[in-house]
């Protein structure tokens, strides 16, 4: 017969379970040295906009002459390095950053500024042969979408996007028959393309960056104005910076930033 749990039991496991949610992010490290002075502008966050950011820093190094290392990717890839000498970090997401500030204690919420936005799109295969061209053509039977999702283990902007854009309108049966189309939930945006790729699915709810820097895979559609949700990229500045920082920053929130910044989607 079937016993219940002793309460001593029944709490040990309820707090193992709190401490595995409340570490599904990268933690602090006391034992790195911090160490941002060494005359390279360096910046670090969740892959998309690096790929613009590295445009930017381009131009601004040919200008001044001062080096910019961008660094982009799943976050446990630069964690390490970023607590040692990150002059500048970004957010995918207002969401994104705020995960980031519970591991790198140098930077503060009052240093975080949002700087560009982007809206949501549909990506789709490179000569969109499933003819999709609106939301309601993603609820049709025989549809296979990708989404991204954090699922409490990884820190990603697209967290709960494919959901905001089902459910805008009110329809709980929209959301019930996108969801039934659903064939993989990618922990991140590089991951959720790699399965856009190898799933062979017609669709992926993300961003414009990832189908303007794939061409060869991937194109987008846009959203109407009822379906669409924004989100921005933000950056935050370190107290303890390489002076050449801000420079860098006001370059980047420059005219001639925006400009480059918007080859790849992202707006004002």
């Amino acid at each position: 017969m079937f016993k219940p749990l002793k309460k001593p039991l029944l709490t040990s496991v309820i707090f193992a379970t709190l401490a595995v949610n409340a570490f599904a992010h990268e933690v602090p490290d006391p034992t790195i040295k911090r160490d941002a002075h060494d005359g390279v502008v360096r910046l670090y966050g969740a892959g998309g906009p690096d790929t613009a950011f590295m445009k930017v820093a381009k131009s601004f190094t040919k200008e001044t002459g001062i080096k910019v290392e961008v660094t982009g990717g799943p976050e446990p890839t630069w964690t390490k390095k970023a607590q040692a000498d990150a002059d500048i970090l970004w957010g995918t997401s207002e969401e994104d950053m705020t995960a980031l500030l519970e591991t790198y204690t140098t930077f503060h919420w009052n240093d975080v500024e949002p700087i560009y936005i982007r809206p949501a799109v549909i990506a789709v295969k490179k000569g969109n042969p499933k003819n999709i061209h609106s939301f309601d053509d993603l609820l049709k039977d025989g549809v296979r979408i990708v989404v991204t999702e954090g699922a409490g283990v990884a820190n990603t902007s697209g967290t709960g996007a494919w959901e905001d854009v089902a459910g805008r309108t009110g329809s709980l049966e929209d959301v019930r028959r996108f969801r039934k189309n659903i064939v993989g939930f990618g922990k991140g945006s590089g991951p959720s393309f790699r399965m856009f790729v190898e799933k062979d699915a017609d669709a992926w709810i993300t961003w414009p960056d990832w189908p303007i820097t794939h061409p060869d895979k991937a194109e987008y559609v846009s959203l109407p104005k009822d379906r669409t949700i924004w989100r921005d990229v933000n950056v935050a500045l370190a107290p303890d910076a390489d002076p050449e920082a801000k420079q860098f920053l006001d370059f980047l929130n420059s005219d001639r930033g925006a400009a480059i910044m918007k080859t790849e989607g992202w707006v004002r």
